[in-house]
């Protein structure tokens, strides 16, 4: 499980190890994760993390959506683009200006519509927030 922390409020996340464990195996890698968490530019109501200067490893393309869920995080590794945590909080569609992207759903968190909506509306209108991503026992 993942604790996620956005400014003063933490979120859950569960892991789904089963769907993509090279993806769930990668994230642990570099956890803990100190960021900002920013509005995306192209891809609807979510929010991301740029992880660019993370050495990832090889990960194939597994459990991968180009439009995710609210709150189903997405690992993209940088095939067309810069390699990113993508956190939907409404509708979404994965994109850039390569053109649309699918990202590995690793994990979803556990927060309501109207949570996860508050955090990127702040991002739109307030800029980056500061998040932290740590595994926890569950």
């Amino acid at each position: 499980m993942l604790a996620i922390e956005i400014d003063d409020t933490t979120f859950t996340a569960e892991l789904h190890e089963d769907r993509a464990p090279e993806s769930v195996a990668a994230v642990r890698e570099f956890l803990p994760l100190e960021s900002e968490l920013m509005h995306v530019r192209w891809s609807g109501i979510a929010t991301w993390i740029n992880i660019d200067e993370i050495d990832l490893p090889e990960i194939p393309r597994e459990n991968h959506t180009v439009y995710p869920s609210r709150g189903d995080l997405l690992l993209y590794p940088g095939y067309r683009n810069e390699q990113e945590v993508l956190v939907p909080c409404g509708p979404t569609c994965f994109k850039s200006p390569a053109g649309e992207l699918a990202g590995n759903h690793f994990a979803s968190i556990n927060a309501s519509a109207e949570e996860l909506k508050a955090i990127e509306e702040r991002t739109l209108r307030d800029g980056m927030l500061e998040v932290t991503i740590r595994e926890v026992e569950e």
